[in-house]
């Protein structure tokens, strides 16, 4: 890879948005999903290669597709056996995020399960199912997350799989 060319310079601004994409996911705030993808389209199209630059672009797209649906039915179907609410993760999440800003680096963790928590004590007025249902909803977040890194360990495998092809 050369990054005086411009094909060169693509794949190299393409390998920063996957690299970014991939740790985005693991990082709040940044859409890791959609950096990944970004790279790979912007390789695919811009990149010079051709209808492989079109197909490993669309393969990419079609795995992103899948796991943005993947990463909210699956959670959810599991959060909906357990009697969770989607207002208890709405309001979970909206504290995750005052967390976010009031107590640095673990604060949105913190933040979610007390809003869940304490969303789930005020429906259900009982400590332990309140309880039960924060373990539910922590385990469904951490579904979701791992849903996330696989699809974007697998859209970066397609495009390294295209480079390497190219």
């Amino acid at each position: 890879m050369n990054p005086t060319d411009s094909s060169g310079l693509v794949s190299l601004v393409a390998a920063v948005a996957v690299v970014a994409g991939v740790l985005g996911v693991l990082i709040p705030m940044l859409p890791g999903l959609l950096l990944c993808w970004a790279g790979v389209a912007v390789w695919a199209v811009f990149g010079g290669h051709g209808g492989l630059g079109w197909v490993v672009g669309i393969a990419a797209t079609i795995v992103l597709a899948l796991g943005f649906g993947a990463k909210y039915l699956v959670p959810g179907r599991n959060l909906k056996r357990a009697g969770v609410s989607n207002l208890t993760l709405l309001l979970g999440g909206l504290c995750g995020i005052v967390g976010f800003f009031v107590v640095p680096v673990v604060g949105l963790v913190l933040g979610f399960v007390l809003g869940v928590f304490l969303v789930e004590l005020a429906r259900r007025r009982d400590g332990r199912r309140a309880w039960q249902s924060t373990i539910h909803a922590l385990k469904a977040a951490g579904v979701s997350t791992l849903i996330e890194l696989g699809t974007a360990l697998f859209i970066a495998a397609i495009w390294l799989a295209g480079v390497w092809l190219a």
